[in-house]
């Protein structure tokens, strides 16, 4: 259950018959002890999968496509290399199934077994591809700020609050975020969202630090984990979210939301970057 043995970074045969073994679970706890989470989560949230390159055939041979999502829990196990998704998603090219009912059940069985948790899946039919709307995360954009660096490498010391000033309610957004996947270094390019209630955060601090994860590798959940995580310790809001929506690769994007109060999931609506 490690990125080095998963089919991300190979040369792999794609199948186009129906194959839930392609689906490759890595264990979230390992990371997580890296950034210093602890066993009992101080967050809850879900990764919001989004799937753009599902296909089937009906019963009669003709093809059928459909959008899906998978919500997968923050507190399971486990996450799915994503490239096997991929993978597993092309599985059904050449699968003849009864209707988008079962290719929803299919799906929703075999990501909870990949996870470890219960998993729910949506599938966005034609007939609706046109209600999908863009959005842009609403929040004060940090991008605004003129600020210089050259810190490249997450670095929790550049998160400061004003600890003796009254709390504040804050949005805050930045469009800057990028890090690299773990095995294959290609670039993963996102968005994200904090929202907090506690002291005011220094903006060109937090800036700096968003950026400086353009050079680190890790999977966009760990990523968002570990800038909570992060927020957390140097600025010790009361309350806390944050949300990083990336941009897709392998017809995939990804999006992790993670919360120590009670908010509910995005809506998931897709960027323009999307």
């Amino acid at each position: 259950m490690t990125p080095e043995k998963s089919p991300l970074g190979k040369e792999v045969a794609y199948t186009e018959q129906y194959d839930p073994s392609l689906l490759f679970p890595i264990a979230r706890i390992a990371a997580r002890h890296e950034i210093g989470v602890p066993e009992t989560l101080p967050f809850f949230g879900a990764d919001l999968w989004n799937g753009y390159e599902l296909s089937w055939l009906n019963q009669k041979g003709k093809p059928q496509i459909a959008l899906v999502t998978a919500i997968v829990p923050a507190d399971s196990p486990n996450i799915v290399e994503s490239k096997s998704f991929k993978l597993y998603l092309g599985s059904f090219a050449q699968t003849r199934l009864g209707g988008s009912d079962a290719v929803r059940a299919l799906l929703q069985q075999d990501l909870s077994e990949a996870c470890g948790a219960s998993v729910q899946v949506r599938l966005t039919e034609p007939s609706n591809f046109g209600k999908l709307q863009l959005d842009e995360l609403d929040g004060l954009l940090l991008d605004r700020l003129d600020i210089e660096t050259d810190i490249y490498v997450p670095d929790a010391s550049l998160l400061r609050a004003a600890s003796g000033e009254p709390p504040v309610d804050e949005t805050l957004v930045s469009n800057l975020l990028k890090s690299n996947c773990p095995v294959t270094g290609q670039p993963d390019w996102g968005s994200v969202q904090i929202r907090y209630v506690g002291a005011p955060i220094d903006q060109e601090g937090l800036l700096k630090y968003i950026v400086s994860f353009r050079r680190h590798t890790g999977f966009h959940e760990q990523c968002v984990e570990r800038i909570f995580m992060d927020i957390m310790r140097q600025c010790a809001p009361s309350k806390l979210a944050v949300y990083a929506r990336y941009t897709r690769r392998g017809g995939l994007d990804i999006n992790p939301f993670r919360t120590n109060f009670n908010l509910p999931l995005p809506d998931n609506a897709r960027t323009a970057r999307q």
